[in-house]
């Protein structure tokens, strides 16, 4: 990443989140990361999924973690489903629920759960992949 490209325009101390699926649905994972040093903070899966959910569920999973260790920081996502999803708190996935997917249905409904549970978070930001480059989460499967 190019830090004095994207100074005065990124704020550094966030978690910069993102998801990879192979296929779609697929085997689904992803994974936040400090802006300030890229240091991976969390990573989840594979589970079978699709990428918009490993998206929603990044994001949550960031902003859980910022309130439980009392961070004062943002989140940054490239998806902007996901952000949409976190912001009327629900995961509004086509993917079928089925013996297969129900962990992962159970990890949804957890996360919907939390936001409606905390509607104070953390902010939530779009990172501008065409402007900054890949954001520093990806996983690089482009």
């Amino acid at each position: 990443m190019d830090y004095e490209k994207l100074k005065g325009i990124v704020d550094f101390n966030a978690i910069a989140v993102d998801a990879g699926c192979s296929g779609n649905p697929g085997p689904m994972e992803y994974q936040g990361v400090y802006l300030g040093n890229e240091q991976r903070l969390f990573h989840y899966g594979p589970v079978h999924g699709t990428n918009n959910i490993g998206e929603f569920l990044a994001i949550v999973h960031a902003l859980a973690l910022i309130k439980q260790k009392g961070w004062d920081m943002k989140v940054y996502s490239d998806s902007y489903n996901a952000i949409l999803w976190v912001k009327n708190r629900r995961c509004k996935t086509k993917l079928e629920h089925t013996p297969e997917t129900e962990g992962l249905f159970q990890l949804i409904a957890r996360a919907e759960d939390w936001l409606w549970r905390n509607p104070q978070h953390a902010q939530v930001l779009k990172w501008e992949t065409s402007q900054w480059g890949e954001i520093p989460a990806d996983f690089g499967r482009k």
